[in-house]
Parts: structure tokens; C-alpha cells; sequence
């Protein structure tokens, strides 16, 4: 685990300084101090260990649990008001940039290259889509939204606020500091919630 955690360190780094085409596995393994067939024997391809990198990126650490069964998206689905539930939403999607904004980067280069890369980052949209419309439903079905109030809109414009593609641009156009990118997403999501239907 230890040597598989350095070759992820190593790749991580070496995709974010170079890109993806340029990063081979070979430097991988020189920058993790390991024998370049580890690498082939940990990974086999560098899209798999490509794959790797951001799914840890995505969640902070090793685990096999996904972003929609980790605790603070649970608490996004679960807490007592809107505003806890809003908070935890931002603190996911926070959290996210932080560790992954500049592999998102990379893989907005490397799609048109890797079909597969292309494929999971779809279903990564597809996820988000998924995670949105579920979080407004959610505060629906449990007394606090309105009646009347707009799910469908509220679950499409908060996908477009928290996407990997939104956050790529923002990275691009504004030097925001993880609190200040917070401090924009909790108070659009919470006027969201607050605009009639």
C-alpha cells in the first residue's frame, strides 16, 4: 500500500506540472523511487493510474467509498436545517476543488485524447447531475423548501455552481482562496433557495 500511495503522490504531481501527455509512466516511477515495472504491475496503463489519482482527489484518501457515501455528503442529504445541508453541500464541493481542481484541468486536456478518460469524466457530470437534483428533492421531500418550490431548476443551476467544468473556469479566471470560493457558494446556493418559484 505504502509503494502504491507513493506512485499516486508521484503521478498526481507529475500530471499537474506536465499534463497528461507528457507525464509518462517511467518518470512516475523515478519520482516515486520505484522500479518502472512496478508501476505496469501496480497500474497497467496510465490512464488506469490517471483514474486513480483523481478518484483519490475526489474523495481524500485510499478508501473505496465514493463521494455520494462519504459522511459529508450524507449530512448534505440529512441535516435538521437547509442552511446545515447547504454548509456540508459547500464543504463537498469545496473540499473537491481543493484536491482536484487542477486534475480536472488535466483531464479537460486528456479527454479528447483517452476515450476512457473521456467516459469517466462523463460519468463524473452525470454523478454531479445525480448529487444536485437528489440534495433538492431531498430538502423537499423533508419540509424545507416551499411547496411550490422549483426542484428541477434548483438541482440544474446548483449542478452548473459545483461542476467540474464551472470549476476549471473559475480556476482560470479568479484567484479565489478555498474560503472565498466557499463564501461565493453558500451565499448563491442559499439565495437559490430563497428565490420564488
Amino acid at each position: 500500500m505504502r509503494t502504491e500511495a507513493a506512485l499516486v503522490t508521484a503521478a498526481g504531481e507529475l500530471f499537474i506540472e506536465q499534463g497528461y501527455v507528457a507525464t509518462t509512466l517511467a518518470q512516475v516511477a523515478r519520482r516515486a523511487g520505484v522500479a518502472p515495472r512496478t508501476v505496469y504491475v501496480r497500474f497497467g496503463t496510465k490512464v488506469a493510474l490517471f483514474r486513480r489519482v483523481v478518484d483519490e482527489a475526489l474523495v481524500g484518501d485510499a478508501e473505496p467509498v465514493d463521494v455520494a457515501h462519504r459522511p459529508g455528503t450524507r449530512t448534505a442529504m440529512t441535516a435538521s436545517t437547509l442552511a446545515a445541508r447547504i454548509d456540508a453541500l459547500v464543504e463537498v464541493a469545496t473540499g473537491i476543488a481543493e484536491r482536484a481542481g487542477g486534475l480536472f484541468e488535466v483531464a479537460n486536456q486528456a479527454e479528447a485524447l483517452e476515450p476512457e478518460i473521456a467516459r469517466t469524466a462523463q460519468a463524473g457530470r452525470a454523478s454531479t447531475v445525480n448529487l444536485c437534483a437528489t440534495f433538492w428533492a431531498t430538502a423537499w421531500r423533508d419540509g424545507l423548501l416551499p411547496d411550490d418550490a422549483d426542484v428541477e431548476t434548483l438541482g440544474r443551476t446548483t449542478d452548473v455552481l459545483i461542476c467540474a467544468d464551472t470549476l476549471v473556469h473559475l480556476r482560470r479566471t479568479r484567484a479565489w482562496s478555498a474560503a472565498d470560493h466557499a463564501a461565493w457558494l453558500r451565499a448563491t446556493i442559499t439565495s437559490l433557495a430563497r428565490s420564488p418559484s
